[in-house]
């Protein structure tokens, strides 16, 4: 939402980005029951919102973010900092997701620790921290959040539901689980289900954690950084490909360093030290557990006999981007999901998007995709 006190744009190219944001809070007494069985009350979102909500409610647009996301989706919460949204280059006005035209909705997941409740989160119950008590939560269970948020809004139907990665889970799930409050879903570098392979990274990522003297079996004071940084280094890594690899970092050495120092690095070696101890600072340990936990588990025939059987549910159109060169959901699984959908005679777009920008490809290559994402936004309103 916008602050009414601030400037109302500031420029970016051609169009106009959404200015100072304001970040929202909901809280749901309540609860939610989540696949485990547990119940998850109460639960608090953060969120924010971009434009205006039209009369009958029927231009709500959800983009959902990837695995250490935030609600914090385009434009500034405060004048003075460096970067915007993470992205932001598609929301505001004349952009993609054209705030004149749409209101467009971000919800940080439960599970997370910016805002929205997770294990770094006080439990009422004991006025402690979660920490390893908090709940396994799935990829299901962010979406039964959000559709009481939606509830909150007085929004029966989205427009659009619109996520890569994990965010592109989150998509399939309003697909299958919401047909009937979702008019389109776009879904980009994501998958039906991660592959031993990515299991296997994310456990490697875990056990760097685990195996953090300070990580105390998640009682920590403090975030363990070292952990943390190796674990968010490995992440980094399956962002990546290695094309986009060598035209970043090639082989170069450091410059500060002497070839033949014992503990001297290559530039891309300084690029992981640094973004991974860079992470430590902005995001909790246990929910970098919980949300690699969720992304392993998901799976979205889960609780049906197959896919075929999870899609037969689908009602909106779902347009789904591939990366060429993303090695950690590559295209094949894209493309099962979209033979699936075609043989039950569903309503599916793929395009397989031709970059060197590996996972990462769907925060960057917005331009690659833009013109078929705004034909779908605009058959959803007709």
């Amino acid at each position: 939402m916008r602050n009414p006190k601030a400037p109302a744009h500031y420029e970016q190219g051609l169009f106009m980005s959404v200015g100072i944001v304001q970040e929202q809070t909901i809280t749901f007494n309540s609860g939610i029951r989540l696949d485990s069985g547990r119940i998850l009350a109460p639960v608090t979102l953060v969120y924010e919102t971009y434009g205006k909500l039209n009369a009958d409610k029927s231009n709500a647009i959800m983009v959902e973010h990837a695995w250490t996301g935030d609600a914090h989706l385009a434009g500034k919460r405060r004048e003075e900092e460096s970067k915007p949204g993470w992205w932001d280059a598609i929301v505001g006005s004349g952009r993609l997701l054209d705030t004149d035209r749409y209101f467009v909705i971000c919800s940080n997941v439960i599970g997370s620790c910016y805002g929205s409740t997770g294990p770094a989160s006080v439990n009422p119950k004991t006025g402690k921290r979660y920490n390893l008590t908090f709940p396994v939560i799935t990829v299901r269970d962010m979406v039964r959040a959000q559709a009481l948020l939606l509830d909150s809004l007085g929004i029966t139907r989205l427009l659009s539901v619109m996520g890569g990665s994990m965010g592109g889970m989150q998509a399939l799930e309003w697909a299958t689980q919401y047909p009937e409050r979702v008019a389109s879903v776009i879904a980009l570098a994501t998958t039906p289900r991660p592959s031993p392979q990515a299991i296997s990274l994310n456990a490697v990522a875990r056990w760097a954690i685990y195996n953090d003297p300070t990580w105390k079996k998640g009682e920590y004071k403090h975030n363990p950084k070292d952990g943390l940084a190796l674990a968010r280094g490995i992440g980094h890594i399956t962002f990546l490909s290695d094309e986009s690899m060598w035209q970043k970092f090639d082989r170069r050495f450091s410059a500060r360093d002497g070839l033949f120092d014992f503990f001297g690095q290559f530039e891309v070696e300084r690029y992981l030290n640094y973004n991974g101890y860079n992470f430590v600072d902005r995001f909790d340990a246990n929910s970098f557990l919980y949300l690699a936990k969720s992304l392993d588990l998901y799976d979205v025939s889960m609780g049906f006999e197959s896919m075929a059987d999870a899609f037969t549910n689908v009602k909106a159109p779902i347009q789904f981007f591939a990366f060429s060169s993303d090695w950690l959901y590559p295209p094949y699984q894209t493309e099962d999901m979209v033979n699936c959908l075609k043989t039950l005679g569903k309503d599916v777009e793929y395009h397989l998007i031709q970059s060197a920008y590996g996972h990462d490809a769907f925060l960057l290559e917005h331009e690659a995709f833009s013109p078929m994402v705004r034909n779908l936004l605009e058959r959803a309103q007709n």
